[in-house]
């Protein structure tokens, strides 16, 4: 099955929505979600199913109000830090920005997934999910064929911000080592239109 990867830079913060799509379905992934107009303009008619979740900061999330209200059975992964962080828009930043997020726990579907868990998309694919803790609790990898979709763990180029609540120097290094060696062969599809769409990392 041949899979497509498209991405939307936002217009907050030129942080990246992907667009994950395969031959023969109609069926739609994100990894991230922000301008929402723009990833129905881009989808047409298709269904979008779940969204994989990098980090719960505002500026990957600010989208998801507006995506459930088109696909509310859309599914959103994360992990149990993530989960918090939607239901709460102190956790998630976006209080401090003027477009406070908060999802409701009973009426969204969340689900927690952890190290190397493997959640089905498309026919035969899944994605891999990886703890990469350190710019925020949140913080998940996800490896979908030859692409590995990293958020703010790491920006090839681009130091790990460590400064926002919740973040963690040590560990934020550490994630970076384990990113770099899951990297190997692998497309890393970062975060932030911060460097060129694509990175083939030999190591």
């Amino acid at each position: 099955m041949m899979l497509h990867a498209d991405y939307i830079v936002n217009h907050i913060f030129s942080s990246r929505t992907y667009v994950l799509t395969a031959d023969g379905t109609d069926d739609v992934w994100l990894v991230d979600c922000g301008d929402i107009d723009r990833v129905l303009d881009n989808i047409g008619d298709r269904m979008i199913m779940g969204v994989l979740l990098t980090h719960a900061h505002f500026d990957h999330i600010y989208g998801l109000p507006g995506l459930l209200k088109v696909f509310p059975d859309c599914v959103i992964y994360t992990n149990e830090f993530g989960i918090k962080a939607l239901q709460d828009a102190k956790l998630n930043m976006s209080k401090y920005h003027g477009m406070p997020v908060v999802l409701d726990g009973n009426a969204v579907r969340m689900k927690v997934c952890g190290d190397s868990e493997r959640i089905a998309m498309f026919d035969g694919v899944s994605a891999v999910c990886y703890e990469t803790p350190g710019h925020n609790p949140s913080c998940l990898a996800f490896e979908v064929g030859e692409w590995l979709f990293t958020g703010d763990a790491y920006i090839p180029g681009t130091p790990v911000v460590t400064i926002l609540p919740y973040a963690d120097k040590a560990k934020a290094k550490e994630s970076v080592e384990r990113i770099l060696k899951l990297a190997e062969g692998r497309t890393v599809m970062p975060g932030h239109d911060d460097q060129p769409p694509e990175w083939r990392l030999s190591i």
